[in-house]
């Protein structure tokens, strides 16, 4: 009988990963920031998910009209649904008839939100998804935060017991709702935490898929600023190592080398609950999207710019 011949994958090259990796990206606007830009269609690839995000204050008008002119323009709009903003179960049916009703919205990013004191009868995402709401609405994607480096707004003394339980209970309603659901992290600065907590949690049997979050371009003081007011945790590091180094103190940092470390993982073990990458402009959007456009391939560039 003869011998089954069994073939390692070829390694993909580096920028061929990260292409892969690059391809699809979602990215996240705010609506003061949105409204700053004339054309998102000459920034972003036809049908990038944009995330409005939704910050304390924030009028619910504007937000919907945020979704309404990007849902025009082609783009599938998700907004944040952050707990804690959100007064009781009439409000949250209220904003999705109006995502829904004033620009189709049928996706979402439900999160805690991060503020200290809840508005109302919600503290956390999971709340907000058993109220069912979501599933009566029809909605087809649900993504849920996910935490490697830890939440103190799930467990404040910095432990992982409490953020993997909700981990896990994300990972049981996803198996009893209809809706795709994917877990969006916070942006972090090193692969290393990243990679060992999506190992942790297939070891846990927390399947969802991983889209991780990575900080634009941007000015060093900007993103210091931003991981300090985030709650970014041991990979802040990476840029107070940065920081002390004088020849790199007024170089922008552009998160390529996190990126290739990820998609060199993606490719290495194509298993890997890692799905696609979510990026967060804090450095500007359009140097955002010319960053991604650079190094994602024909799939990461605009229309217009795409051959």
């Amino acid at each position: 009988m003869a011998l089954l011949n069994f073939r390692k994958p070829k390694p993909v090259p580096p920028t061929a990963a990260l292409e892969r990796f690059l391809a699809g990206y979602s990215i996240e606007v705010m609506p003061r920031t949105a409204a700053k830009i004339e054309d998102f269609r000459a920034l972003l690839p036809e049908g990038t998910r944009v995330y409005i995000a939704h910050i304390d204050g924030t009028p619910i008008d504007d937000m919907v009209a945020t979704a309404r002119r990007l849902a025009r323009d082609g783009f599938e709009v998700m907004p944040h649904f952050p707990a804690r903003i959100i007064a009781d179960a009439a409000t949250l049916g209220d904003w999705i008839a109006r995502y829904q009703g004033e620009a189709g919205v049928r996706q979402g990013l439900i999160l805690a939100g991060g503020v200290a004191e809840p508005a109302g009868a919600f503290d956390s995402s999971m709340q907000l998804l058993e109220t069912g709401l979501f599933d009566k609405a029809g909605f087809a994607r649900l993504h849920v935060a996910g935490h490697p480096e830890g939440n103190r707004d799930i467990d404040p003394e910095g432990g992982e017991r409490a953020v993997m339980e909700a981990a896990r209970w994300k990972q049981a309603f996803s198996e009893r709702t209809d809706a795709q659901m994917a877990l969006v992290t916070q942006f972090a600065f090193e692969a290393a935490p990243i990679l060992a907590w999506g190992t942790r949690l297939r070891e846990a049997g927390v399947a969802l898929p991983i889209h991780i979050g990575l900080a634009g371009p941007a000015k060093l003081q900007t993103l210091i600023k931003y991981a300090v007011s985030c709650g970014v945790g041991p990979s802040l590091k990476v840029l107070q190592k940065r920081a002390r180094d004088v020849s790199k103190l007024l170089l922008p940092y552009e998160p390529t080398e996190l990126a290739q470390d990820l998609a060199a993982r993606k490719a290495a073990d194509p298993a890997f609950p890692i799905e696609q990458a979510h990026l967060f402009p804090l450095g500007g959007l359009r140097s955002c999207a010319d960053w991604a456009a650079s190094h994602g391939g024909t799939a990461a560039r605009p229309a217009a710019r795409a051959v």
